[in-house]
């Protein structure tokens, strides 16, 4: 049971983060129809450079600022990049569901 409670958990996680990035073209949409057509592709590259500039922010400062670990390092052992390749362990599932959901929503 512990397992299905964990799968709902992180299908829950990522369709949610697929929703709230399915809402970044729409409001890509939305700023397209809202400037002159020579002016679409500078706004279309500004909301992509704004959404990876922040993901990639998040990644290095965000998570260790929201978990009190670096995405980097595992904590256990002090190891730095293997953080997401471990797939013993239950809690580095879970923290690539945040991971992704948070990096999405911010």
């Amino acid at each position: 049971m512990d397992a299905l409670t964990r799968g709902t958990n992180a299908l829950f996680l990522l369709l949610g983060a697929i929703m709230v990035l399915s809402m970044h073209a729409g409001f890509a949409f939305l700023e397209l129809g809202t400037v002159r057509k020579k002016n679409q592709v500078n706004a279309l590259v500004k909301i992509l450079v704004d959404f990876s500039v922040s993901t990639i922010v998040y990644f290095l400062v965000g998570f260790g600022v929201a978990y009190g670990t670096h995405f980097f390092v595992d904590p256990k052992e002090g190891l730095v990049g293997v953080l997401m390749v471990q797939t013993s362990n239950a809690e580095v599932s879970r923290d690539f569901e945040d991971l992704v959901a948070q990096s999405v929503i911010e």
